[in-house]
């Protein structure tokens, strides 16, 4: 655990509702929907997933080589990005109360590319402020723009990408590689400056990946090269599948957060983030209760812009080539 853990988890996830909370700068509905969260000793359906994802994980492994890879390489990649999924769940005190049994279920770096600890806590950055800061790129870790004037001082190529990773078919195909390289350039300027919490996180990953690639490499005998390109590459595009559609920036709060309604498969996959509205209106309610929850918000929402009702076919219909955000965010108000 990174030593402020704890603090950032505290000031993620206070019940303690400030006078700027995230329910009254949202849209009205959220404010009389805040279902019971009553803290469970152990939500077994949860707990049921992590039994799911490590042993279709095991099971798959072993059998990869005897399935062909164009069948066996997406089933995979659907497999990893259930698994983050899951990470999320943990990350957000599921399946049980105790942190520390939580970071252990999900702290197994199956996609290989980030170290749970740095995930847990920026993640939890995102969640602060009941989301007044959302989409923020100084204050919002999860951002997916640039600050403004970046691209005039970016190359052409650099500036084609970035405008690239904006519509769909571009978040799909270089969009892992722009999300991965920028953690990791990231990453690398702490561990230079010798940032002890980094360079803890990092040494406790290299000893997971090490395990995991013992088992996926030395015991399954599946190539690296492999498993990395066409199973972990593809498994972070999925997530990005996810999260291409649910924020973006707007003068209003209440705008930044959108769901995405989808069908059973994908909502089991993305275990029901793609109701991100409800997830931030109650991140710490557990997924399978947040299709009720946004039963009951979703009838009082007024603009149409806010849900997504034709699922990720509608957002690959619309956003294909068209970009859905700027590359820059488009400026601060007061709001931010």
């Amino acid at each position: 655990m990174l030593p402020n853990d704890r603090r950032v988890m505290r000031a993620a996830e206070a019940e303690t509702v400030t006078a700027r909370s995230f329910l009254e700068v949202a849209p009205p509905f959220l404010a009389g929907v805040r279902s019971s969260q009553e803290k469970r000793r152990i939500d077994f359906v949860t707990l049921g997933v992590a039994f799911a994802v490590y042993g279709a994980f095991v099971t798959w492994t072993l059998l990869l080589n005897s399935l062909p890879l164009w069948f066996a390489a997406p089933l995979g990649s659907l497999l990893l990005a259930w698994h983050g999924s899951f990470q999320h769940e943990t990350i957000h005190g599921h399946p049980t109360s105790s942190r520390r049994i939580n970071r252990l279920l999900g702290g197994v770096p199956l996609a290989l590319w980030i170290p749970y600890s740095i995930y847990r806590e920026t993640h939890l950055k995102h969640h602060r402020h009941e989301g007044r800061y959302l989409t923020d790129v100084d204050r919002d870790p999860e951002s997916f723009y640039l600050r403004p004037g970046t691209l005039a001082a970016a190359g052409v190529i650099s500036r084609a990408i970035h405008q690239a990773n904006c519509t769909f078919a571009g978040r799909m195909t270089i969009g892992p590689a722009v999300a991965i390289g920028t953690f990791w350039r990231s990453e690398a300027r702490k561990l230079r400056a010798g940032d002890s919490r980094h360079v803890l996180a990092w040494s406790l990953h290299l000893f997971w990946i090490a395990a995991v690639l013992a088992w996926v490499v030395g015991v399954c005998h599946i190539s690296l090269l492999v498993y990395a390109a066409l199973v972990v590459y593809p498994s972070v595009a999925v997530s990005q599948l996810r999260s291409f559609a649910e924020h973006r920036a707007d003068s209003n709060p209440r705008g930044r957060t959108r769901v995405v309604e989808s069908n059973p498969l994908w909502s089991l996959i993305f275990l029901n983030n793609n109701l991100h509205i409800a997830h931030h209106a109650h991140p710490r309610l557990p997924w399978h209760r947040l299709p009720q929850a946004w039963r009951r918000m979703r009838g009082a929402v007024t603009d149409p812009d806010l849900v997504v009702r034709g699922g990720y076919t509608e957002v690959v219909r619309n956003y294909l080539l068209q970009p859905l955000i700027t590359p820059e965010h488009p400026g601060r108000d007061e709001s931010f």
